[in-house]
């Protein structure tokens, strides 16, 4: 079996643009990606927006911390069904074409459920609407995987990968933010669903605009056998086995809290999901999350990304194990800043190694592995965690997921592997730690 790209465009130049190379200031440079980037964003603040008043409303209307995990199942969980199929799929046609149908789609579930909520429908039937949603994305999110990185040179990925990352989560802090200004101005639930639905069409604007890199996988396999290229790769070099392996498990265990963030702010803090004080807290998360995915590919960029998953894994841990067993309504804001920077400069240093160590040809066969232990393992805890949360508490749950990621600092610390574990630079992989 052979994995190596197979280009239908023509690779990005080397870069021409006298910054240091692998910074987010030089990923800005390239027009493609910066015009994907800012629509993405556009679009992302609308999905938070949702993200954050969805599950608020189930808990407000339902009192139940295990259906807030159930909302939270049916939109991640076809990540961890369809990633595998999806990347597959990704691989055999026309990778923008299927970002846009996917974006479409996602318009029209979204409408639907702002007509659900307005009318009070069954909770099965919003959960039903929101699978369909989190299919669409599952769909979407390796062949989106596979071209965005293509968009700038490989020497200049972790600064991409880094405001990514760092839109995603800035796009968490505006997003509560702005259903809390749409809220106080008089807005329902619905048509805060109906915008996001409108900020679907700057994506899908991008798509359009921009010809999109389209690298498939010359392999052998063919048929079934297909479906089993990704794990083959991560099977076979140690890195990308650990860290997807890592991540599943602090997935799982250590960010139960993401899901049910409603449920933790009502009966750990006395903070009501629906209060703006709610949306509030969970924007001073986001917007640590977002310094944290940024400083990645800035003020962090000096540090390797071995050395910021150590460091990552513990300043989470103890951030986590001090947010797990706070009573007050004040100090959740400052200690769930630092918890959000920790989660996601992590995570990114992850993402950006994991990337680092695949070949081009080879992320729509592995990325769905890593949206699988990522996001889809996510609602699994969710689950577990909503049941745990009613039956031993809050603080018990999350002070677990600390106590696991303290483990990860030790048993993901790459600076311990052989060189034989990665990548090599000639192949396009990252540079070892400097003894």
């Amino acid at each position: 079996m052979t994995t190596a790209a197979s280009p239908t465009s023509p690779p990005v130049e080397p870069p021409r643009h006298g910054l240091t190379p692998g910074t987010a200031r030089a990923a800005l440079s390239y027009p493609k990606f910066r015009l994907v980037f800012i629509g993405l964003a556009l679009s992302q603040i609308g999905t938070w927006m949702q993200n954050v008043t969805l599950p608020a409303y189930i808990q407000d209307r339902t009192g139940r911390p295990a259906l807030v995990g159930v909302a939270i199942a049916v939109q991640l969980g076809p990540l961890l069904l369809f990633s595998i199929p999806a990347g597959a799929l990704a691989d055999k046609v026309s990778k923008q074409k299927l970002m846009l149908w996917m974006q479409s789609i996602s318009v029209v579930l979204t409408l639907g459920t702002a007509y659900l909520v307005a009318k009070d429908a069954s909770i099965w039937w919003i959960f039903f609407v929101q699978a369909g949603i989190g299919t669409a994305n599952a769909l979407n999110a390796p062949a989106f995987q596979a071209s965005m990185p293509l968009l700038v040179h490989r020497s200049d990925l972790p600064g991409a990968i880094s405001l990514n990352s760092a839109m995603i989560n800035g796009t968490r802090v505006m997003g509560p933010v702005g259903a809390a200004v749409l809220g106080a101005i008089g807005l329902s639930i619905p048509w805060i669903f109906v915008i996001n639905a409108g900020t679907y069409l700057f994506f899908i604007a991008a798509l359009i605009l921009v010809v999109m890199p389209d690298v498939k996988a010359d392999t052998m396999v063919q048929g079934w056998r297909r479906l089993g290229v990704g794990i083959t790769i991560a099977r076979n070099r140690l890195v990308l086995n650990r860290l997807l392996i890592g991540m599943f498990s602090f997935s799982l265990i250590s960010l139960i809290h993401v899901g049910l963030f409603p449920s933790v702010a009502e009966l750990n803090f006395g903070i009501e999901a629906k209060s703006p004080g709610y949306r509030w807290l969970y924007a001073a998360w986001g917007f640590g999350a977002f310094f944290g995915a940024i400083s990645v590919g800035t003020f962090l960029s000096r540090f390797h990304r071995r050395v910021l998953i150590v460091r990552g894994f513990t300043g989470f841990a103890i951030a986590l194990g001090v947010f797990s067993q706070l009573r007050d309504s004040t100090t959740p804001y400052f200690v769930g800043f630092v918890l959000g920077f920790f989660y996601f400069m992590t995570a990114t240093a992850i993402t950006t190694s994991l990337q680092l160590n695949m070949k081009d040809g080879e992320r729509a066969s592995v990325m769905p592995l890593w949206f699988m232990v990522f996001g889809g393992t996510v609602p699994i805890g969710n689950l577990i965690g909503g049941v745990l949360f009613e039956i031993i508490g809050v603080r018990a749950v999350l002070g677990a997921g600390a106590v696991w990621a303290l483990f990860l600092a030790w048993w993901l610390d790459l600076r311990r592997q052989p060189p034989e574990s990665f990548l090599t630079e000639a192949e396009g992989g990252e540079a070892p730690v400097n003894p």
